[in-house]
């Protein structure tokens, strides 16, 4: 992701360098213009390219290659790059929106309790939550994470003085 985030600042940079420098010579508008495209947009192309000869045509790479390729063509140099730039700039947006929803997840799978107290006869066993069966009665101690969904068929407080 951090690699996603410099190529684009890069890109974006020379991109602006290219909009605002009032260059003399054409040509060197244009090779900033392109290094700025080939900076971001050159994993894209290789995808496209790649995923044409394995019969997948019509993914996104192929059409941002397309779109920026042909703006390139008819001389939409700016619009090419900026296309290319938002596009990465959404990808790299989404890819951080999933990083962060694997974590939330992940922690969410920490929060579960390791065993279940279950009374079995007469006695309160340590098991694992998967070993217990339905219509055994789990005891929650205080401080303690529930194990398991269930209904509450009895509720003890025990004060201590």
């Amino acid at each position: 992701m951090k690699k996603r985030a410099v190529k684009i600042i890069i890109s974006f940079a020379l991109f602006m360098i290219a909009i605002i420098v009032p260059f003399s010579n054409t040509y060197i508008k244009f090779l900033i213009y392109l290094i700025s495209y080939l900076v971001v947009g050159l994993d894209i192309l290789k995808k496209a390219i790649r995923n044409i000869f394995r019969g997948k045509v019509f993914d996104e790479n192929f059409l941002m290659a397309v779109a920026t390729v042909g703006a390139f063509g008819i001389g939409e140099l700016s619009e090419a790059v900026a296309v290319m730039l938002f596009y990465q700039v959404g990808e790299l947006f989404q890819s951080y929106a999933v990083d962060k929803s694997r974590k939330s997840i992940s922690s969410l799978m920490n929060i579960r309790p390791d065993f279940a107290n279950v009374e079995r006869n007469g006695n309160i066993e340590k098991v694992n939550p998967e070993e217990v069966e339905i219509g055994e009665v789990i005891i929650v101690k205080p401080g303690e994470k529930i194990p398991l969904d269930g209904n509450v068929i009895e509720r003890k407080i025990k004060f201590r003085y």
